[in-house]
């Protein structure tokens, strides 16, 4: 009778544990088939899905296991490339917020800057395509003026993509870690994408050091995960007449020496994981 029990008992606890593995392997294809849906949708502008090439946004996602329950904020969307895969994405289940430009900036001579008129033209993105972007927001993150990304512990993913290099040499970046840590709840992810830099490279380039955004990350509360060679490109030899920008999709110089610089394509870069413990 003894030994009955014991055998019934080991085949319930298979059995619940196959029932956990299959629940949670469930979860995750519909997880990764919302994500393919996001990615392959005809939302998105063709110039866009066009540079999935270089930006790997499914592989991407999937590395940071970006959930479509999750809350999160996308640091500078700016035109809104990756914008157009997480909104729609999160709409049903989640919350995308938009660390935005200050579409309002109280000096006048900003008024009428880029960052105030790529910040509008984001938000009038937003209100145009409602149905499809769900309760999608926006926060104002700008600094030096607007650091706080939203309440304490309220976020489950903070995600920036090619922008360290922006606050870096204005020596903003270690408050904006700071900001994100303070965002996250327990265990949620510090997601960076950044042009890589080989060692001694000076930030004005647009390129960062991948041992320094850990160091800073780290200084500021996170632990890192890991990293991904997804957005590697071992054709990028760093060493431009205007830093990363010569590369495509930006061709600072125009046309000169353009195929070369087609041939290369867009920038090595880092792609990093970090968690709130």
């Amino acid at each position: 009778m003894k030994h009955t029990f014991i055998a019934a008992s080991i085949a319930l606890v298979s059995t619940c544990s196959l029932a956990l593995i299959s629940t949670s392997a469930a979860a995750h294809n519909h997880q990764n088939a919302k994500l393919e849906a996001a990615v392959s949708s005809d939302f998105r502008q063709a110039k866009n899905s066009a540079r999935d090439e270089y930006r790997h946004p499914l592989q991407t996602l999937s590395f940071f296991e970006i959930k479509p329950t999750d809350t999160v904020i996308e640091l500078w969307p700016g035109g809104g490339w990756y914008a157009e895969i997480l909104a729609p994405y999160l709409a049903k289940e989640g919350h995308y917020i938009a660390g935005n430009f200050d579409t309002n900036p109280s000096d006048e001579k900003l008024k009428n800057g880029y960052r105030a008129k790529s910040g509008k033209k984001f938000v009038a993105w937003l209100n145009n395509n409602q149905a499809k972007l769900g309760e999608a927001t926006t926060v104002t993150f700008d600094p030096p003026t607007y650091y706080v990304m939203g309440e304490d512990n309220s976020a489950d993913a903070v995600l920036t993509f090619r922008n360290l290099h922006n606050w870096a040499m204005k020596g903003y970046l270690e408050p904006v870690f700071e900001s994100a840590y303070k965002v996250l709840k327990l265990g949620g992810t510090f997601g960076v994408v950044e042009h890589r830099a080989n060692p001694g490279m000076d930030v004005k380039s647009g390129y960062m050091e991948q041992a320094e955004v850990i160091k800073l990350a780290e200084k500021a509360g996170f632990t890192f995960v890991g990293s991904s060679e997804v957005n590697a490109n071992a054709k990028d030899t760093k060493d431009y007449p205007k830093g990363v920008w010569t590369l495509p999709p930006r061709l600072a110089l125009a046309d000169q020496d353009k195929q070369k610089y087609l041939d290369i394509g867009e920038s090595d870069r880092m792609t990093l994981k970090f968690i709130k413990k």
